[in-house]
């Protein structure tokens, strides 16, 4: 699969295990700030993914992955999942 398969299959499960993912931009900061970085926040009790369009796929791929194993490892568990797919989570 390629690496871009795998992101929008880890999208698919994120939202179905309820997991809020918001992609994140340049757009509205000054340009002598840093861009702003993949991660995972707590908003109002909500655990929201937020994926800079500036990280490689590779930075999106483990912050999602991470975020699944954290937080919604019920959601993946017991699932069919591709075998890259399985591969990343279980890694």
């Amino acid at each position: 699969m390629e690496p871009s398969e795998i992101l929008e299959a880890l999208l698919d499960i994120a939202r179905q295990a309820g997991l809020e993912v918001r992609g994140v931009g340049r757009s509205g900061l000054e340009a002598a700030e840093s861009p702003p970085a993949s991660g995972v926040v707590r908003v109002r009790g909500d655990v929201w993914v937020m994926l800079s369009s500036a990280d490689p796929v590779a930075v999106q791929l483990d912050v999602l992955a991470g975020a699944l194993r954290t937080h919604a490892a019920d959601a993946v568990a017991d699932r069919y999942l591709p075998p890259a797919v399985r591969a990343l989570l279980d890694k």
